[in-house]
């Protein structure tokens, strides 16, 4: 008899059945591992291949520019900072530094963000009347567009429109235009962060405490644990994959950030990486701007194995 085209061979058949239950995940997830993996590969390459050229690649001899790993050394060492709109790498002045301000924003809000987090998830993990309420009350601030997020705090801290400028102007704490200085625009960009946020690192690390047996704290109340001794003992470590988790998530979001400054402040007070990557781009910089590019993600991918491992 002839076999239909469409006929598995059966010897790949006893194969497929002979692999364990892992295996057998993998190899179903096969085709959109390789989907997800080649998608991100030609931007990737293009964007390597543009910065290996100088800043004119546009022009019609840019086969004759390519300047080879020059952009990255003047990059790295802030021999090009005088070219950019801002400098890429300056520690003497770190509010005018993309990296130092992407750093700081990074570090400060997902920091905060984590730790409100898991306090807000412990908090709804008991069982308390109207929690259902609260939760929607959460998810309320994250669903609000960027654009819409960053013009509440832009007309909260905008003199003579804003409620919240004279009385910090009184305390001492702000002085003129807080979004026209680059601190106190630093400041509310990572409190209209963490406004937002919040709620989603709430929603991951809730997911993670449901997930635990409850049994597990029948038997530490029997055993006579305390409650700070069911946290390190019991939530914390079995929350945690969890909540690295949402710490990988949010970590490279905030590495990335740029509606949030845009719509509150601008690029100009607060540059960060992205920032840098579109304002370079607008002023003909291709090159550069794709170097910049280039060197974020590979920023993000270092982020992203140091929490995996």
């Amino acid at each position: 008899t002839t076999r239909s085209p469409l006929t598995v061979d059966p010897a790949l058949l006893n194969r497929v059945e002979l692999l364990s239950d892992t295996q057998f995940v993998y190899l179903m997830l096969t085709p959109v591992r390789v989907l997800l993996g080649a998608m991100p590969i030609c931007p990737l390459v293009a964007t390597f291949q543009m910065s290996l050229h100088a800043d004119n690649i546009i022009s019609s001899d840019a086969a004759a520019e390519c300047v080879g790993f020059e952009n990255y050394v003047g990059m790295l060492t802030g021999q090009t900072n005088a070219l950019l709109p801002r400098p890429f790498l300056d520690l003497s002045t770190p509010l005018t530094s993309a990296v130092s301000v992407t750093v700081l924003f990074t570090g400060i809000a997902v920091g905060v963000e984590t730790i409100l987090g898991l306090g807000m998830a412990l908090v709804l993990d008991k069982r308390l009347r109207g929690r259902r309420w609260v939760r929607v009350a959460l998810i309320l601030p994250w669903a609000v567009p960027i654009v819409i997020q960053g013009m509440i705090y832009y007309l909260i801290f905008t003199p003579g429109v804003g409620f919240a400028v004279d009385p910090l102007q009184s305390l001492g704490l702000i002085s003129g235009a807080p979004l026209a200085d680059s601190w106190s625009s630093l400041v509310i960009v990572i409190a209209a962060d963490i406004w937002k946020q919040s709620a989603f690192m709430t929603l991951l690390i809730l997911a993670g405490l449901q997930s635990i047996d409850r049994d597990l704290y029948n038997v530490a109340k029997v055993t006579g644990a305390s409650k700070l001794q069911e946290f390190w003992t019991i939530t914390f470590p079995l929350v945690l994959p969890t909540l690295l988790i949402a710490l990988l998530f949010r970590t490279i979001a905030a590495l990335k950030v740029y509606g949030t400054v845009v719509t509150v402040t601008n690029c100009n007070t607060l540059p960060t990486l992205t920032c840098l990557v579109v304002t370079t781009w607008n002023a003909n910089r291709y090159a550069s701007a794709a170097t910049i590019a280039f060197i974020m993600a590979a920023v993000i991918a270092i982020a992203l194995i140091g929490y995996l491992w």
